[in-house]
């Protein structure tokens, strides 16, 4: 997205025009953008890349919202209904470049921040910014995104490893790994929905490497989708959201201890607050029932040119593909100021900021079983109405 008539100058300082700044141009940044121009508050989008989306236009081609379009709308402006129950990649970068057009959200590209400070003065905050510029705003908003740095295990023998290895935020489709061995290393959603990928595009032999057995859950049961069900128990107790979840589990999906994928012996919901989203499943179950993805033991090492597995099994794969997570990457940008917990994570989000850092806000560090993208809305409407107090 090109910097637009609405979009300012942005020169070595602007103590003369204070607006909020909104450090990043995804769906999180956007939509609090665009709450806030709600309420006539002027908000300023930093993004690094050359547009809107960034995010989003880098994964992988078949990737789908696992959340519904009704749900999934940001402040303002739904989604269109011919986009489908299930928005595609692509349908959700052009639905975010409108989104920015709609709302005449001031969106500047191509700048990076890299820290930020108190201003000088006192009043409001200093952000320093790629090319040396210096802006300074009355409040800043990070929402830099959820999966930001792409993370790979620091493996033994990683690095003299001479097999084709790729991170999960490198792959877009099962075309060159047609007719390949490959090992997809990571049980989440990432990593479940490209193993299936591979399957249906042709590769010879698919293994996903699992340290920790995931909950699957059904993307929608009888039109019920399953974000619906995280939405009516998000304030519930963790325990008994768990006890709950059991006897659903073993109603809706087949056990698949016998392939080398049981159930877990944890409960849903207490993953979902360590981090750990259940598993929509959008083919996985069925390909592992028919062997067509094999589950295999958690990767250990890595030794000429083979895979150690955990149960000391070793493998040679064509290609290994690592849907290990990402970080959220805020330490140096943020770490000095006090806001983020032991793993990383801001301690605040939403219309909330920290007693050390006021006025600096947080959207999209969150990963609910409600959906991401309807809390990064509702959050968004709450850093609105805090700013526009």
């Amino acid at each position: 997205m090109a910097d637009s008539s609405h979009t300012p100058s942005l020169g070595m300082d602007r103590t003369e025009d204070r607006p909020v700044y909104v450090v990043g141009g995804g769906p999180g940044g956007l939509a609090t953008a665009a709450a806030l121009r709600a309420k006539g508050v002027r908000a300023v989008v930093l993004e690094k890349s050359g547009a809107v989306g960034a995010s989003w236009r880098g994964h992988y081609d078949r990737l789908h919202l696992h959340t519904t379009r009704k749900l999934s709308g940001l402040p303002g402006l739904p989604m269109p209904r011919r986009f489908g129950r299930w928005v595609s990649r692509d349908n959700v970068v052009k639905y975010l470049e409108k989104y920015a057009e709609f709302h005449e959200l001031e969106v500047i590209t191509g700048v990076e921040i890299s820290r930020i400070d108190p201003a000088p003065d006192g009043r409001g905050w200093l952000l320093h910014g790629s090319g040396g510029r210096e802006l300074t705003g009355s409040a800043v908003v990070v929402a830099t995104g959820y999966n930001h740095t792409p993370r790979l295990p620091d493996w033994p023998g990683l690095s003299s490893y001479g097999g084709e290895l790729l991170h999960a935020s490198d792959y877009r489709n099962p075309g060159p790994y047609a007719g390949k061995d490959v090992l997809v290393v990571g049980v989440g959603n990432t990593g479940a929905e490209i193993a299936v990928d591979l399957v249906e595009g042709g590769a010879s032999r698919v293994r996903l490497a699992v340290r920790t057995a995931p909950h699957i859950v059904r993307r929608s049961t009888a039109g019920w989708p399953a974000q619906r069900t995280g939405i009516l128990v998000r304030r519930l107790p963790v325990g008994l959201v768990d006890r709950m979840a059991g006897p659903m589990a073993k109603l809706s999906t087949p056990d698949l201890g016998s392939y080398g994928l049981p159930r877990p012996d944890t409960g849903l919901y207490s993953r979902v607050r360590e981090g750990a989203i259940p598993v929509q499943d959008v083919g996985l179950i069925d390909a592992v029932r028919k062997g067509k993805v094999e589950p295999v033991a958690a990767v250990a090492s890595f030794d000429d040119g083979k895979v150690v597995l955990a149960d000391g099994s070793s493998i040679a794969p064509e290609v290994v593909i690592a849907a290990t997570g990402y970080s959220r990457a805020l330490e140096p940008l943020v770490g000095h100021l006090g806001v983020l917990d032991e793993r990383g994570r801001p301690v605040v989000h939403g219309g909330k900021t920290s007693p050390s850092a006021p006025g600096l806000y947080f959207n999209g560090f969150v990963n609910p079983i409600s959906g991401m993208f309807r809390e990064m809305a509702l959050d968004a409407e709450r850093i609105a109405k805090a700013l526009a107090r």
